[in-house]
């Protein structure tokens, strides 16, 4: 299985980018292999020219992380949305559910989501959470990713 990761930060760098270094960390340790690591800004045609340049990379999986809150600068899901042509709901509102566990109300604020792109590839979008980041991937995606992937290929 191959992955790619966009990291989407105004602030961060490859050497600063811990989600992304963890991401990347947790799925080499899961045997995934990493086609490409890349940080863009808080911008809908950065967002959406980096994602579709890793697409292109022809990865199993797309994970993003950054930008999926509720403030001015978070346009990631606005961004990102357009792109899929079907959304995993369930996702979503199970990743609110856990944090709501570990974070309690804050997890409302989060708008992360999964959804496959035309390309028949496997996205989640993330928060730029470190924390987050664990949580979605060590209770949701690794446990879930082989049977989500059977399933797009059926």
């Amino acid at each position: 299985m191959k992955a790619a990761i966009l990291t989407i930060s105004d602030t961060r760098t490859l050497t600063t980018d811990k989600s992304g270094q963890f991401i990347e960390s947790i799925l080499k340790q899961n045997d995934i292999e990493i086609l490409q690591r890349k940080v863009v800004i808080d911008d809908t045609l950065q967002i959406q020219l980096g994602f579709l340049n890793l697409e292109n990379l022809n990865p199993d999986i797309i994970i993003t992380n950054g930008g999926t809150g509720i403030a001015q600068r978070d346009v990631s899901i606005k961004s990102l949305k357009p792109l899929m042509k079907k959304e995993i709901t369930g996702f979503g509102e199970l990743f609110r559910q856990i944090s709501y566990n570990e974070i309690g109300t804050h997890s409302m604020a989060s708008n992360a989501f999964a959804g496959i792109n035309i390309k028949n590839q496997l996205c989640f979008s993330l928060p730029g959470s470190t924390n987050a980041c664990k949580t979605a991937l060590n209770q949701i995606i690794l446990p879930e990713l082989n049977h989500l992937i059977k399933e797009i290929r059926k």
